[in-house]
């Protein structure tokens, strides 16, 4: 098993992150041109809590090696399970996925976490923390060397996907504001 973890912080305010989140694989985003789809299949808050429950579907083109490919039967979709938790009250988002492509193979776990980074805010200044936690095992059986491998070749990936991925996430953030502040903007003009 690999373990890859970053923690970063967004100069935006968990409003702005928790709800940004939402269009994270917007064309906004250039950097998830990977991303094909983004399906809900179910949404729903908790009455005692008022967590937000979500869990989605996201279908993507292959990143993975051409060695890993072909060597995992040359599928050029993948499906993640995600699986989301918005809790207002705790101002936390907490989003866990998983892959569903070749998952018997290999098996990646990720949790992410979006909270108020209560150091590095002031008054009116406020930013976001994100945590990124991700296991990566492969699973076929006593190939040592190929197992060591899938694994290194797929933390490696996993890490340049994961800093492409904060960098377009920043641009849908800044795009959210501008949009969203130029509406406001609009509203009070009225």
């Amino acid at each position: 098993m690999k373990v890859f973890s970053s923690v970063y912080t967004f100069d935006y305010s968990w409003e702005e992150v928790s709800s940004a989140n939402w269009r994270k694989y917007c064309p906004w985003n250039d950097k998830s041109t990977h991303v094909i789809s983004v399906d809900t299949l179910s949404r729903d808050v908790d009455p005692a809590t008022g967590i937000l429950r979500t869990e989605r579907l996201i279908t993507c083109n292959q990143s993975a090696p051409a060695w890993v490919v072909s060597l995992l039967s040359g599928a050029k979709i993948s499906h993640v399970y995600e699986t989301s938790y918005v809790s207002p009250a705790d101002k936390r988002v907490t989003m866990c996925s998983t892959n569903l492509t070749w998952s018997n193979i290999l098996r990646v776990r990720e949790t992410v976490t979006y909270q108020p980074d209560l150091t590095a805010s002031s008054p009116g200044h406020e930013r976001t923390r994100f945590t990124q936690d991700a296991k990566i095992t492969a699973l076929c059986g006593g190939w040592q060397k190929v197992k060591t491998k899938i694994e290194e070749a797929s933390i490696e990936r996993f890490s340049e996907n994961a800093r492409r991925g904060r960098e377009g996430f920043e641009a849908v953030l800044e795009m959210s504001r501008r949009v969203f502040g130029e509406e406001k903007e609009r509203e009070q003009m009225k």
